[in-house]
């Protein structure tokens, strides 16, 4: 299915049961464009549909030297997959207050902890991440509390380019971003696109715009 904006996902969004919550998983390689999708999804009605990344999930970069994986930062295994399934397990549970759940500061390339509210009134929850579908301890967890999961498929090179754009962006010389592009963004991509036949839908957002 090909989408240019939030409006053309309305009729496919999934439904919660009377007093329950949904929850739809938004995956896709790293640079396809998930992060966007997911937030024009839950703009689209903000008194009940609320974003809780899976990037706020990443270990914080003492853990990743302690454990010998800051090299490489952004793989599954940088990730707390059963805490983030944790958290997915208690927001499908549409607790009477608002549950506080963890961001990632671009600016930092750190998590922040208890910086995203969902309110008890957040009847479809929205959230988006590299491995929604990764069939391994923690992320098999976490899919299995999704109503749904949609994959977004953008060109490889479109995907490259904006990823390098985001690593200078964020301080690193072109040099250094082509070289983690190619050594930890793109392997981490074929790992990704390896579970896009386990979406429940495919969505091209090749043409996506922002308006």
């Amino acid at each position: 299915m090909s989408v240019r904006s939030a409006a053309d996902l309305r009729g496919i969004l999934p439904r919660p049961e009377d007093g329950e919550r949904a929850l739809l998983g938004i995956v896709g390689a790293p640079g396809a464009g998930k992060s966007t999708v997911a937030a024009a999804v839950a703009a689209l009605d903000p008194a009940t549909h609320a974003l809780v990344p899976m990037d706020g999930f990443h270990l914080a970069d003492q853990a990743l030297t302690g454990l010998g994986l800051l090299d490489r930062k952004g793989a599954p295994e940088t990730f707390d997959a059963h805490g983030y399934a944790a958290l997915l397990a208690r927001l499908r549970g549409r607790p009477d207050h608002t549950v506080y759940a963890p961001a990632f500061e671009r600016d930092l390339e750190q998590p922040l902890a208890n910086a995203l509210p969902v309110p008890p009134s957040s009847t479809l929850l929205v959230t988006e991440g590299n491995y929604l579908l990764l069939e391994r301890p923690g992320w098999q967890d976490a899919r299995d509390l999704l109503d749904e999961v949609w994959f977004i498929d953008v060109d490889p090179e479109v995907r490259r380019r904006r990823l390098v754009a985001r690593h200078i962006l964020f301080g690193k010389t072109p040099a250094a971003a082509e070289e983690w592009v190619r050594c930890v963004d793109e392997p981490n991509g074929a790992l990704v696109a390896a579970t896009r036949d386990r979406a429940d839908r495919v969505l091209d957002a090749s043409e996506w715009r922002l308006t």
